[in-house]
């Protein structure tokens, strides 16, 4: 990333240094609550609750900056949110650390998209994503030299080569350069939305690449959830019209 935005240093400035460092504090606190849920609990929950951001966002948006709630953004949440539990889980969450800190790890992502709206309007997207970049590598080596005992790999196999390339440049590069960006024409409820297609977009490629069986009824979760960003996006629009 450094690489491509190479070309933008000289409009480097402090508070570009400072909003962007603020980005990636959050994004590592994000996958590492996250991360360290996912050894308490079952991914499935995990999946849901953090999904659960979708709820928290228009709401911190207009305690905190006063954005105004759409009502088709929140019946598109509320639907995207029904669709993820029949997707991911139809048993009950019980509540323990995982489930907590996941709900932290929700809570982290919502601040993210909210603080990416504000301030990709103002700094220079590329410096933005750079410098978080550099922000979650640097607290995820401080932490993992920390944790664990070791934190490289054993091997360097084929396959091990093949999914960082995949991981770095269209999960991480190319996904937080295109959110980043586009985050400066889209509210974050609706950025939110989106983001639920996540587990969503597993799912898909679980079936026709691993062989993972859809029951009925997570396919109904999941046309309730491609309904629900469907509302948010267009309702206003529509009904207007009407």
């Amino acid at each position: 990333m450094l690489i491509i935005s190479w070309k933008h240093l000289s409009k480097l400035t402090k508070p570009t240094i400072y909003t962007a460092s603020v980005l990636g504090v959050l994004n590592f606190l994000g996958f590492a609550l996250q991360t360290y849920g996912l050894t308490l609990t079952l991914s499935s929950t995990v999946a849901f609750i953090t999904g659960l951001n979708v709820i928290f966002i228009p709401f911190i948006a207009y305690l905190f900056f006063k954005k105004s709630i759409s009502i088709y953004a929140l019946i598109g949440a509320g639907m995207a949110i029904a669709g993820l539990w029949f997707l991911t889980t139809q048993s009950d969450i019980s509540v323990g650390a995982g489930e907590y800190y996941t709900l932290l790890c929700a809570l982290m992502f919502s601040l993210h998209i909210i603080y990416t709206d504000r301030f990709a309007k103002r700094h220079e997207v590329m410096l933005l994503v750079t410098i978080q970049f550099g922000v979650v590598t640097l607290a995820s080596l401080v932490m993992g030299i920390s944790i664990d005992d070791t934190i490289m790999p054993s091997s360097y196999s084929y396959e091990f080569i093949l999914a960082l390339v995949t991981t770095v440049l269209f999960a991480t590069v190319f996904a937080f350069w295109a959110q980043t960006s586009m985050q400066r024409y889209t509210t974050p409820t609706k950025t939110a939305l989106i983001f639920t297609m996540e587990p969503l977009s597993a799912a898909v490629f679980g079936y026709f690449y691993l062989g993972e069986i859809l029951l009925p009824i997570q396919l109904f979760g999941g046309a309730l959830m491609i309904g629900g960003v469907l509302f948010a996006e267009v309702g206003s629009t529509f009904f207007s019209a009407k």
